[in-house]
């Protein structure tokens, strides 16, 4: 599969569980690379976004950048924005999780997102091609049914 943006970086943190990583299926594909964190080649870095919960809402005007992504729990990843601190940040508008997250321990954030249904978002506002993103997680179809009106409204023209 070829792209015609830069490949996405996804930062895994160590302590991420495999068995929740709703972007595992995203390794076989190669517009994605992983890195294990703490990696990072700023090099690498210099024409990318950072998505978070902070900055401007990512569209189109993005649409020539890479995206970086952090993949772990929130506390993690909160933890892991410092090392990629340089990179502009661009946020989500709200939309609705299918991911049926329960913390014993932690609240999550209300506009919380499970990262396959956060790049997901990116993707299609930054006007990227989405084919296949959802084509392994579980709960795609009930994202897609959630957020219809979301993404009928932010057709690309």
């Amino acid at each position: 599969m070829s792209a015609a943006h830069p490949p996405t970086i996804i930062v895994v943190h160590p302590k991420e569980r495999k068995s929740k990583c709703s972007v595992q299926p995203l390794r076989k594909r190669d517009d994605f690379i992983f890195w294990k964190f703490p990696r990072k080649e700023p090099e690498k870095l210099t024409t990318y976004v950072r998505l978070g919960m902070e900055g401007p809402e990512i569209g189109r005007d993005d649409a020539d950048r890479g995206l970086l992504v952090l993949d772990g729990t929130w506390r993690l990843a909160e933890k892991m924005e410092g090392d990629y601190e340089e990179l502009p940040v661009r946020s989500l508008p709200v939309w609705e999780t299918a991911y049926p997250r329960v913390s014993k321990q932690f609240d999550d954030p209300g506009a919380g997102l499970a990262t396959i249904e956060a790049i997901f978002i990116a993707y299609h506002l930054m006007g990227y091609d989405t084919t296949g993103l959802l084509d392994e997680y579980y709960w795609a179809d009930d994202f897609l049914k959630l957020n219809h009106d979301r993404l009928v409204q932010n057709e690309p023209t």
